[in-house]
């Protein structure tokens, strides 16, 4: 069995930014991915808002980057599905692939995208119904699309389809975006993107493909459709926190309860990014929690 001193769940911003700083202080340790490197922002096609790119930088780029500068201080990695942690001393770390130990454990395991939850959905993910626009839109050349969504992820989202798809129509349950303000000037600007308010969705149609949806203002009740090839959905997302539960205090959403040191409910573990409580959901955010967190483990297991 292999042994650590810490082991890190989670290889986007916040978990590359930890295993940079332990690594560095000459902790042993490894890092679990169970996807890309880079979490949920190698999704995104231009980051404009993470400090030293004023030009903006690729969310693909700005993961290899971290990535490398990771491994350059000899930090191990390994790509499995984290199953959950054996309390302890040390704690066992277990994997799809092995088990760890390691005497402390920062838990940056990120979130995942909220899924609609009406009829349809299921049956149609992959087949017009997508949640990456930067993956999908391409497939939607000259085609009507929707996004589902009003926040800063569904109007970039929008934006990114706008280069493919011959309409977006834009569909908020809110009279108002709550986007930045940058993102807002753009979107209502753009001479191809329509938008659909106080309108939540009823169902997705179609029979082996997605061909509209079924929907519902929230205000007059009033049932309408929408015929498009493609669905976009950018509703929020969710912690994966489930290898988690009956071991760290979470709030009702799953999101795990942590100090302002990122200590645990449980000592020697730590929580960082996405997954914790009050992540305002940013990439320089989650690499500061990195950080910190790697520094409370590094006062942790010092003393």
């Amino acid at each position: 069995m292999d042994k650590h001193e810490v082991i890190i769940i989670g290889g986007g911003p916040a978990g590359l930014t930890a295993g940079v700083y332990t690594s560095r202080m000459g902790l042993k340790s490894h890092l679990v991915e169970r996807g890309l490197f880079g979490g949920q922002m190698v999704n995104a096609t231009l980051i404009e808002n993470y400090p030293g790119f004023p030009k903006g930088i690729s969310g693909l780029d700005l993961a290899s980057l971290m990535h490398e500068q990771a491994g350059k201080y000899g930090l191990g990695v390994s790509t499995a599905d984290v199953t959950g942690i054996q309390p302890g001393q040390p704690y066992r770390v277990v994997t799809t692939e092995q088990t760890l130990e390691a005497e402390a454990v920062i838990v940056a395991a990120g979130s995942q995208y909220r899924r609609l939850e009406v009829p349809g959905e299921e049956r149609l993910v992959g087949r017009g119904i997508s949640y990456c626009a930067t993956c999908d839109g391409p497939l939607f050349a000259g085609e009507e699309v929707a996004v589902i969504g009003g926040g800063d992820t569904a109007i970039t989202d929008a934006l990114e389809l706008t280069q493919h798809a011959l309409k977006v129509s834009l569909v908020h349950r809110r009279d108002q975006l709550r986007a930045s303000q940058v993102l807002r000037e753009r979107a209502l600007a753009h001479p191809r993107m329509a938008f659909i308010w106080d309108t939540v969705v009823e169902e997705v149609v179609g029979d082996r493909m997605v061909q509209g949806l079924k929907l519902r203002n929230v205000k007059t009740g009033q049932i309408s459709t929408l015929e498009v090839a493609g669905v976009f959905v950018a509703v929020g997302l969710t912690p994966n926190s489930q290898p988690f539960k009956g071991l760290l205090n979470m709030t009702e959403t799953g999101h795990v309860v942590a100090d302002e040191l990122l200590a645990t409910s449980v000592p020697g573990i730590f929580a960082a990014g996405d997954i914790r409580r009050n992540s305002p959901r940013q990439i320089s955010a989650a690499v500061g929690d990195g950080a910190t967190a790697a520094l409370s483990a590094f006062k942790y297991l010092r003393g």
